[in-house]
């Protein structure tokens, strides 16, 4: 197939509700950043309060995304098969408990048999695979109730929430830490996660033909899409096409930079540039800044493009320039003196980084659209596989060589997936399911 076809449009008639179901697919994704983040920020008084080391922590860290990357695939199927309204709201449900959890794990019964180290780890894994099926499940609805060329923007509008979420915990997160001990910023986060779940349940709809605001209208159905039954994932094509796996490793080198913002920038901050702790978590929030402008402007982008050059071109354009110009970034910003250059620099690579968000995303719905859940599972498990390596990594290496070799391979690592772009093809179907879903 031709990699310069237009963008198809043969989606029904958009909803007028997306934009609310968009609008609730952030809040939700600035909660699940809120509850990955605020332990990076808490290890500051944890680790002397609880006297674990940094390797320690960083175990803990990393036993998150094992979770995580594990229930990728699940999560999405489940969406998939259950549909997006009573996934998310169980993982909302499950992951708010075990935020909680996190807060009195040295005192809770696991501590006796696994240790503190090892309940943290346990109870910061299961937190992982509840948030699991919420990117996989953001993009199935994202392929239900946006036409195809809205996915990039809508995905980058969701996931754009992450930059809300981490930009926000690390300085309200050291405040409450501060004024209220670090066990607080955990149960404050988990009551967040709880509300909302309440909220998504109210308000959502798997699709819009089964959104009442939309089904109690005469003839507002039959402007929108009918889901069919779900048809079973080709596992034996999955395996055959090299596109999958590509976009798989390719955003697993993104996996592994993220991580390093998640986990250690903010301490990277304090303990090696030199920032006391507010004013460490209120620089932390630079990078997550960029991200929440670089994330919809990025899958804006990628969907103009495709409509322009084609699906391909256009989505590749948009992951290899993205990465490579955060790779540049994230270079600089380990080697100047200057700590604000550093953080500008640093915040830039986060940035250019999350550019390529829609890019990503939007290939897997361009694969197959009936299986936008569970191949979006596949390729998320990708950015968790490289992620989980990142937290324990990072610091090893910082020790051992200094943080410029820390940072150095990240920069590289986001060369590497942006090099891997030459090998995606979008328009390499699955299957021609896209009008057999949609009729």
């Amino acid at each position: 197939m031709s990699n310069t076809a237009p963008l198809p449009r043969t989606d029904p008639s958009p909803s007028p509700i997306r934009w609310l179901i968009l609008g609730l697919l952030f809040a939700i994704s600035v909660v699940t950043y809120i509850d990955r983040v605020n332990i990076s920020v808490t290890a500051r008084q944890m680790m002397p309060a609880l006297g674990l080391t940094d390797q320690e922590m960083g175990w803990i860290f990393s036993a998150f995304v094992v979770g995580y990357a594990l229930f990728q695939i699940p999560g999405g199927w489940l969406s998939d098969r259950w549909g997006v309204r009573i996934v998310l709201t169980l993982a909302l449900i499950w992951w708010s408990c075990f935020t909680a959890w996190t807060a009195v794990a040295a005192t809770s019964f696991l501590a006796g048999p696994l240790g503190i180290v090892g309940a943290l780890a346990l109870i910061r894994l299961l937190l992982g695979v509840g948030e699991a099926a919420a990117l996989p499940t953001f993009n199935r609805a994202v392929t239900d109730w946006l036409p195809s060329h809205e996915r990039g923007l809508g995905i980058g509008i969701a996931i754009g929430g992450i930059g809300v979420g981490a930009a926000v915990t690390p300085p309200i997160t050291a405040w409450i830490m501060v004024n209220y001990g670090w066990q607080t910023a955990f149960y404050l986060s988990s009551g967040l996660g709880l509300g909302l779940a309440v909220v998504w349940w109210l308000l959502a709809a798997d699709r819009p033909t089964s959104h009442p605001w939309l089904t109690s209208s005469p003839g507002a159905s039959a402007a929108a899409p009918v889901q069919k039954p779900q048809l079973p994932i080709p596992w034996n094509r999955v395996r055959r096409t090299s596109t999958v796996w590509w976009l798989m490793m390719s955003y697993g080198c993104l996996g592994y930079v993220a991580y390093v913002y998640m986990s250690w920038f903010y301490l990277y901050l304090v303990n090696e540039r030199g920032f006391s702790v507010l004013r460490g978590g209120l620089f932390a929030a630079a990078p997550f800044l960029a991200i929440l402008l670089s994330c919809p402007v990025g899958g804006w982008v990628t969907d103009r493009l495709a409509s322009t050059y084609g699906i391909t071109r256009g989505r590749r354009i948009v992951g290899m320039a993205g990465m490579g110009l955060a790779a540049l970034s994230i270079a600089i910003g380990a080697l100047v003196e200057s700590p604000y250059l550093a953080i500008a620099c640093l915040s830039l690579g986060a940035g250019w980084l999350y550019f390529t968000i829609g890019a990503y995303w939007s290939s897997i719905s361009d694969l197959s659209p009936a299986h936008a859940g569970s191949l979006s599972g596949l390729m998320n498990m990708g950015a968790n596989l490289g992620g989980a390596v990142s937290p324990t990594l990072t610091p090893w290496i910082a020790q051992q060589w200094g943080w410029p070799a820390s940072l150095g391979l990240a920069a590289f690592m986001a060369l590497l997936g942006g090099c891997m772009w030459l090998r995606i093809n979008p328009e390499e179907r699955l299957t021609d399911d896209s009008a057999e879903y949609y009729r």
